[in-house]
């Protein structure tokens, strides 16, 4: 007797051997117990996953001896003549040779005719979606209302391919690809039945190779078979198909998460050399990285998630170092890599950067973190910076939300008797500078005076600068030097406000209110805590000085029936302004458009 490989061997023979599709079997079966049996069926899906085996069984089911039942024997010859292809009353078609109009005119024309010896006249049309639209419109009519003996039954993994008014006269059953656990069932029992010993690492290197296809899954065991005899481990099957193991993918994904690119290169030449397929090591991390979203979105409780024990402990691992956002940009990026790799000539190359332009993904700041972050920044005043990842740093400054007046930063009364709120003694200053310096009463009465204006040219110039001085004091300006007091509560604006920018900033300022080459000192003071808190709580000034073209009259003094105009914008101070110079330059960006929000 010829050969007869494992596909064919172990075909499934009744509804109950079929793997995987219970939604169809149970449907069939529950049919044929309620006599509720259709005249034309459509059976759909993904190659090798049983469409044509359950046409076949379903014949079975209709013309065995007494039926339709889905209980027959195995010895009844109806049946046997149906599983071996020589019954004269199920006709099986391959719709890709018989596509034209010529044949499907000859079936019209015997479908008429009672069947031989059975109780239903079955045509099986195997790849319907081949026949041609003038064929499937002949079909049209016989297929709507056929005689009573006959039945169709068609095989398709294109359904859309396949006319409407086709579908509408079918009951359409889509198959689905295999769970991968039920494959690697499934061959170890065969391999059981051949009497081969199978690795369970090489069961499951099958069966994902099969991408959910139980006939390429058998065909790839019956191959091995031939190849090592009866002992099968993991290492024969990824050298014969080129695949990667299971171990070698899931470290190629922590050094992607990781974002070590010399880690991940090192790794795709490792597995070239090796001979493995880059197109079947995408597939695999394609697969993973989905895999890892599943676990993230669904708290590792998806049905959806196909993935054994190992893969389950390594996604857990990975799941808290990658948000969902970026790992979709991730998947973005490899599924288009994917699209695009068949046409490339250099493929290792084009793998090589592909797989960079994804991590980037990993990396990369959304847009609406950027904008988030900027509003935050803006509305604060504070003098927060931004990682590179789009993460605000700790907060270094205080926040100020309200402006203080200036006449509140000294006291209302004469210098020579009352000192400003929460200032620090003559002889304090010089204790905590550590300096012995003479009086100076001119210098400090003038510096006391100029004060506010010092602070109105800073918050004209650059408000965030400002926002760093508000609580800001004067304690002594001697021999050409200014010491400043800052509070404990805004302590941290020291170390910006000693940028090089603010500094030269407030010597403008100086400069300007009378106080040319000043020299800047700034120190924490504990007794301008008093000072800052009467700062924050200071309600906000309005804004005066701005022109008249920039400033909108308030809703109640607008003219009737006339909407408030909305305040102009100075781009050209937008685009100089510091905090949006220091976010352009951390995130390597540029102005390209500006709008107003309404």
């Amino acid at each position: 007797m010829a050969y007869q490989v494992i596909a064919r061997k172990y075909r499934p023979q009744r509804f109950e051997d079929v793997v995987g599709q219970d939604h169809v079997t149970r449907t069939l079966s529950q049919a044929i117990r309620l006599g509720r049996i259709a005249h034309a069926y459509l059976f759909c899906g993904p190659r090798g996953t049983g469409k044509t085996t359950m046409a076949r069984i379903f014949a079975k089911c209709l013309n065995c001896t007494n039926g339709p039942k889905t209980e027959f024997s195995d010895d009844d010859q109806v049946c046997q003549e149906i599983a071996e292809g020589r019954s004269l009353d199920v006709l099986e078609i391959d719709g890709a040779s018989n596509r034209g109009i010529e044949e499907i005119r000859e079936l019209r024309d015997t479908v008429r005719y009672a069947p031989a010896s059975s109780q239903f006249k079955i045509y099986i049309i195997d790849e319907v979606h081949m026949l041609t639209k003038e064929a499937f419109n002949a079909l049209l009519k016989t297929l709507e209302e056929p005689p009573d003996h006959a039945k169709f039954m068609f095989a398709t993994t294109e359904p859309e391919k396949v006319l409407p008014t086709i579908l509408s006269r079918c009951q359409r059953f889509d198959l689905r690809r295999i769970p991968n656990a039920l494959i690697e069932k499934h061959l170890a029992h065969v391999a059981s039945l051949e009497g081969v010993q199978v690795e369970s690492a090489a069961l499951q290197a099958v069966a994902r190779g099969a991408d959910g296809g139980m006939r390429d899954a058998e065909s790839t065991l019956d191959q091995l078979i031939s190849f090592c005899g009866e002992s099968i481990v993991e290492g024969d099957v990824l050298s014969m198909f080129g695949m990667a193991s299971r171990d070698q993918v899931f470290e190629l994904a922590r050094a992607m998460v990781a974002g070590d690119s010399l880690q991940v290169l090192e790794a795709v030449d490792h597995l070239s050399d090796e001979g493995k397929e880059l197109g079947r090591l995408l597939s695999d991390l394609l697969g993973f990285f989905r895999n890892l979203m599943l676990f993230q979105l669904s708290k590792s409780g998806s049905a959806a998630l196909d993935a054994s024990e190992a893969e389950m402990a390594v996604l857990a691992e990975l799941s808290g170092q990658v948000d969902a956002s970026r790992l979709a940009r991730l998947l973005e990026g490899l599924t288009d890599c994917d699209y695009r790799m068949k046409g490339a000539s250099a493929k290792r190359i084009f793998f090589e950067m592909a797989l960079m332009k994804a991590m980037e993904g990993l990396r990369a700041v959304p847009l609406n973190e950027v904008l988030k972050t900027l509003q935050s920044l803006r509305s604060e005043g504070a003098g927060e910076s931004v990682e590179a990842d789009g993460r605000p740093q700790s907060q270094r400054g205080v926040a100020v939300s309200q402006r203080e007046e200036p006449s509140r930063i000294s006291s209302p009364t004469p210098p020579e008797t009352v000192q400003p709120a929460g200032a620090v003694s003559k002889a304090d200053r010089r204790s905590a500078e550590g300096l012995d310096r003479a009086d100076a009463p001119g210098d400090w009465a003038g510096i006391q005076e100029a004060w506010p204006k010092v602070l109105a040219y800073v918050e004209e110039k650059s408000p965030f600068t400002h926002s760093y001085l508000q609580a800001a004091v004067p304690l002594l300006l001697e021999g050409g030097q200014l010491s400043i007091g800052i509070p404990p509560q805004a302590k941290d604006h020291i170390a910006l406000l000693e940028g090089s920018k603010n500094k030269a900033l407030l010597r403008e300022a100086l400069e300007h209110c009378g106080f040319p080459s000043v020299r800047l000192f700034y120190q924490e003071s504990a007794e301008l805590a008093a000072h800052f808190e009467a700062v924050q709580a200071a309600p906000p000034k309005p804004d005066l000085q701005r022109s008249e073209a920039s400033v909108s009259l308030p809703p109640e003094v607008t003219a009737p029936g006339k909407p408030a105009e909305p305040a102009s914008v100075d781009l050209v101070a937008f685009r100089n302004d510091p905090l949006i110079k220091e976010a352009l330059e951390v995130f390597k960006g540029q102005i390209v458009q500006t709008q107003r929000n309404s």
